[in-house]
């Protein structure tokens, strides 16, 4: 819940709406939806998740109670259209927050850099590749409009890299080895000792993203770092490490 009220701004997701989900007097405007039905008989219904994926925040969106009469109507809000929906209000929210707090980035690598992982340090990786074929590579899907819509972050992000650098700092290699180390976590536990480690990793390439982020963002959560703009940061960064290939499988 935190997760999802802090991403939407603590607002409703659809388009031009600007309606204030929780104020100090009530939450009487804040519908907390799903975007695939959580009963048979409710809209989208999705027989093939489970309860635990239709009470997840992927499958959550917030909306105030008249768009969500509204986006009742399944033949004019179909799954991909209040997806598209969510994310795009989440990218919005997430622009306004980077320049009402131009710091926001700096403070979220201090965090990452700053918790423990556990993780050895390894060397980046220098090949060259692009973005589109690491992301055919690795059969991603549902992360793909994530990835292209917050690549644009990646120079300014290596600016701030060269700036930590130029003070003698190891924040960089700190932050891209823990996620580095999150995402071999993850991977272990799905391909386990499987011959098959590609073709495992294409079949869960947008699980494993997601639960990169869920692994960093509950130890940050329980960090002395926490601040709520991390939650927007951490996106920027993973989409980053993404690119210097920290997560997921490096193309041939």
């Amino acid at each position: 819940m935190k997760r999802l009220f802090a991403l939407s701004g603590n607002q409703c997701a659809f388009p031009g709406c600007t309606k204030v989900m929780v104020n100090p007097a009530n939450a009487k405007d804040s519908n907390i939806c799903h975007i695939e039905a959580a009963n048979e008989d409710g809209e989208r219904y999705n027989p093939n998740m489970s309860d635990r994926e239709r009470a997840d925040y992927g499958n959550l969106i917030l909306l105030c109670v008249q768009h969500h009469d509204e986006t009742n109507d399944v033949d004019r809000f179909p799954v991909e259209k209040l997806l598209e929906m969510k994310r795009q209000h989440e990218s919005n929210q997430m622009t306004r927050r980077l320049n009402q707090n131009p710091s926001m980035l700096a403070n979220t690598i201090s965090a990452i850099a700053g918790i423990d992982t556990n993780s050895k340090f390894e060397q980046e990786s220098l090949n060259s590749f692009s973005v589109r074929d690491k992301i055919k590579h690795n059969s991603i899907k549902r992360n793909v409009s994530m990835i292209d819509e917050y690549k644009v972050y990646h120079q300014r992000l290596n600016t701030l890299y060269d700036e930590l650098e130029s003070q003698g700092s190891i924040k960089k290699e700190s932050l891209l080895n823990n996620v580095r180390g999150t995402y071999t976590q993850v991977i272990g536990n799905i391909v386990m000792d499987s011959p098959n480690r590609l073709e495992i990793i294409q079949e869960n390439s947008d699980k494993i993203i997601d639960e990169v982020f869920e692994i960093l963002y509950s130890k940050l959560a329980e960090s002395e770092f926490w601040e709520e703009d991390i939650i927007f940061g951490l996106r920027l960064i993973l989409v980053d490490a993404f690119m210097r290939c920290k997560i997921l499988e490096e193309p041939s």
